[in-house]
């Protein structure tokens, strides 16, 4: 149930190439788009233009698109901009620079922090959904010592990928995003022992964090911590 009066969560979401007779997906226990993972409503906008892929490449301006969803978030209720996809960090300063709410469009702007927690000598890992595309300007730190503490590991190759850019959109199994993000990891820590701390860029991977924690013994975060985070310094805590 969500708090009555609490700021919504607004979501900018992708164009999943839907019908618009679709049948609505039930959003997965804990997931971004689950109003009980934060105890409040939650309202969405689909960015016009925003396939999958275009926004993991970041092949074709969206900052108008971006902000218009977002404006019409805030003229919804929205107490907080996010996304629904890692990639939009790119947008992240058109759109904070639009909207008089807090803006987090993105887990990967929680590295400077993230490095901060952990050892010099140690190094934060990355789990993307494309590596290829998820660059080092999109870390937020000018650093090159910090820069060189941060590895990245993608999914690009899996069924997960695949189905996140079939039209119209497939839901992957838990299971299977567990596999492969596992298996991600697992070759990350072979490459990096030092590795100290995980961060899923994928909006999508959050239905395996806590499976994860469990087998890897590492801390992991994902955008679903960054939003708890910022709704709960805005008002009306979250349900505990």
């Amino acid at each position: 149930m969500a708090l009555q009066g609490s700021p919504s969560l607004g979501i900018l979401e992708l164009d999943e190439g839907l019908l618009p007779d679709s049948p609505c997906r039930v959003p997965r226990t804990g997931s971004l788009v689950d109003p009980a993972t934060f105890g409040r409503a939650i309202i969405t906008e689909m960015v016009e233009g925003a396939l999958a892929e275009t926004v993991i490449r970041g092949d074709r301006p969206l900052e108008g698109a971006c902000v218009t969803a977002a404006r019409r978030l805030v003229e919804r209720g929205a107490g907080m901009i996010s996304a629904d996809c890692g990639f939009f960090i790119r947008h992240q300063a058109a759109v904070s620079a639009a909207v008089n709410v807090p803006v987090a469009m993105s887990s990967l702007i929680l590295i400077p922090t993230l490095l901060r927690q952990i050892a010099p000598a140690q190094k934060l890992a990355v789990i993307t959904a494309d590596s290829r595309h998820c660059s080092e300007d999109l870390f937020g730190i000018a650093n090159a010592a910090d820069r060189a503490r941060v590895v990245v590991g993608g999914i690009e190759k899996g069924e997960y990928v695949r189905n996140a850019l079939a039209r119209p959109f497939v839901r992957t199994s838990v299971d299977q995003i567990e596999q492969e993000v596992a298996a991600c990891v697992e070759e990350l820590r072979a490459n990096y022992p030092e590795i100290g701390i995980l961060l899923f860029e994928c909006t999508g991977f959050q239905c395996v964090a806590d499976r994860l924690r469990r087998k890897t013994g590492l801390p992991i975060y994902d955008i679903t911590d960054l939003c708890r985070l910022t709704l709960a310094a805005i008002g009306g805590p979250a349900l505990s």
